[in-house]
């Protein structure tokens, strides 16, 4: 049940009635303080101004054609022309309880699915995954989790970097160390070290260097023994890759995974089709496309390269390559990219050639889902104390050592087996929400204390409040579902209006790729029930009231748990 929508329909109705054009929004909006409502229709005062109308007197003509008498208790006018309606509490009522007996919460499937290509995580594999993956990883995983909710086709694709001159490096470097398997073995447990030796003698030794570079040759000739080693480099590093995945709780496979390397054989039929096309431009030997919507501040045109003068291909290639195989090959119909902002222009360029090459139609949705960057406490990118990199193992590690830190502090009692299990929970789950509440097109500043907090809009305070009701029916055992709901008190009808809202969360995350939009729902719907829990007694209420509240509790758990594992993380039922 989308109630916005379910309004939407009815006022839309009665704006057409009162002969407003068709297609004029109704712009259905949650009232933002209890006197004015649950929901306001905030359309009429644009309509009016189109007609050249009194918007008040519009307003009462809409109100004449609006009939919402089994849905509202009362619509009212209200300022210079919104409609102020006031759901009926009975309603409202009964649908909670469906809510609550419906295994998908009310959650209707979308009734236009799409066949949606989610292009996230995307790790470099000569080096193990760091904290700059992390939002990639996460961002995708949740909207890919919400599409497939609303019915969508989700083809789940992680365009791991698997080929390039770095990968005759490492393996120029893999054959020197080769007469010593246990030596090999154990430097490549840790990749980034193994990434940062083979650079040292990449950059100190000439041989070396040129060496690597004969056989990046080799590598993209196709010759057996180099291919043979590539592939082991490259299944070390995916199983780095899956490690972090199962950790963070990510549903990304090796099934899911489409190298760079797998679109090798057809960048040369690409640049041949873009010429084709009449979109080839030869500048200073290289092969570029020039359009004019990506012009430059002094008016000059900035353009794709496709191909470099020595004939070697670019990054841009290869994404023109995977542009065509997603909608010809998976019949993509949407595809979104979880991409850093930075690389802005260039999705917007692949976007714009791929359309004009007719590599994919008009009507294919393309959308770069862009993200900012994780910053330390100071504002400047995130580093270790050295100034390197942080690997996200690291970083995941210590949210864990952290975690199990503070559970040990409100929880001694506790066997340590099941400390641990608490502050992986917790420790990951905080990790993820901190960045996942956030808008996604901002940058923002890592902060341990603020993440792991049990107050405020943090993981801990929403499995906190998840926890509090599964004690809650511990004591006092499961509800009667032949009671009906009543609502009695104001923050009873407030929790069971902000349930209802669910639906509206998840499709707005679907529409706009972003999960902070769930993140505030579920806070605010924890505050709520927080509220709820202090003002209307539950275990010492009378009968009929006690399992009315059990129920609101039973379908504010069960949303709590459904919105987080969304987000992809885990709830406890103890603490």
């Amino acid at each position: 049940m989308n109630i916005r929508k379910l309004l939407d329909s009815h006022v839309s109705q009665a704006l057409q009635l009162a002969g407003v054009e068709a297609g004029t929004p109704a712009l259905i909006k949650p009232s933002s303080r209890p006197e004015f409502g649950d929901y306001q229709a905030n359309g009429i005062i644009g309509a009016a101004k189109k007609l050249n109308m009194n918007p008040r007197e519009l307003a009462s003509t809409v109100l004449n054609h609006l009939d919402l008498s089994a849905i509202a208790e009362k619509v009212e006018i209200a300022g210079p022309g919104f409609l102020n309606i006031y759901l009926d509490s009975r309603w409202l009522a009964q649908q909670a309880e469906s809510a609550l007996e419906s295994e998908s919460l009310g959650i209707h499937k979308t009734t236009t699915p799409q066949t949606v290509v989610i292009d996230y995580s995307s790790p470099n594999l000569a080096k193990e995954m760091h904290v700059g993956h992390l939002r990639s990883t996460i961002i995708g995983d949740a909207v890919a989790r919400v599409l497939e909710l609303l019915g969508d086709t989700v083809i789940r694709q992680n365009h791991v970097g698997d080929w390039g001159t770095q990968f005759g490096m490492l393996l120029t470097y893999m054959n020197e160390l080769e007469g010593d398997t246990q030596s090999l073995s154990m430097q490549l447990a840790d990749l980034e070290k193994f990434y940062q030796a083979a650079k040292q003698r990449f950059d100190s030794d000439a041989d070396f260097a040129r060496a690597a570079r004969e056989n990046v040759v080799k590598l993209q000739a196709g010759d057996p023994e180099f291919l043979k080693r590539w592939k082991q480099f490259i299944d070390i590093s995916l199983q780095h890759c899956d490690e972090i995945y199962q950790r963070l709780n990510v549903l990304l496979t090796r099934d899911d995974v489409m190298p760079e390397s797998a679109y090798n054989s057809a960048l040369s039929q690409v640049v041949m089709d873009l010429d084709q096309a009449g979109l080839l431009i030869e500048d200073q030997g290289a092969k570029c496309v020039f359009l004019d919507q990506f012009k430059g501040k002094d008016n000059t045109i900035v353009p794709m390269i496709v191909q470099k003068s020595d004939g070697g291909y670019l990054y841009a290639t290869t994404d023109l390559a995977a542009l065509r195989y997603r909608y010809q090959q998976l019949g993509m119909t949407r595809g979104l990219y979880f991409i850093d902002a930075r690389q802005s222009l260039h999705m917007q360029q692949v976007f714009a050639v791929g359309k004009q090459a007719g590599f994919v139609p008009e009507n294919v949705q393309l959308e770069h889902m862009a993200f900012g960057t994780m910053m330390g406490e100071d504002g400047t990118p995130f580093k270790t104390r050295s100034g390197g990199t942080v690997k996200l193992v690291d970083l995941l590690d210590e949210a864990q050592q952290r975690a199990f830190v503070l559970v040990t502090e409100k929880n001694p009692q506790l066997d340590e087996a099941t400390r641990h299990h608490i502050a992986r929970v917790v420790g990951i789950g905080a990790v993820k929400y901190s960045d996942l509440s956030k808008n996604r097109t901002s940058d923002y500043r890592f902060n341990w204390d603020a993440m792991l907090s049990f107050e405020g809009n943090t993981a801990p305070y929403l499995q906190y409040a998840y926890t509090r009701i599964q004690s809650i029916f511990r004591k006092a055992g499961q509800f009667n579902p032949d009671i009906p709901l009543l609502f009695q008190e104001p923050a009873e009808r407030q929790l069971a209006l902000k349930l209802l809202q669910f639906s509206e969360a998840i499709e707005s995350v679907a529409k706009d790729g972003a999960p902070n939009l769930l993140c505030n729902y579920l806070f605010e719907l924890s505050g709520l029930f927080m509220h709820f829990y202090e003002v209307c007694p539950i275990i010492k209420a009378e009968e009929k009231i006690k399992h009315s509240r059990l129920k609101l509790s039973a379908l504010t758990a069960n949303t709590l748990q459904t919105g987080l594992g969304l987000l992809g993380i885990d709830v406890l039922e103890t603490m």
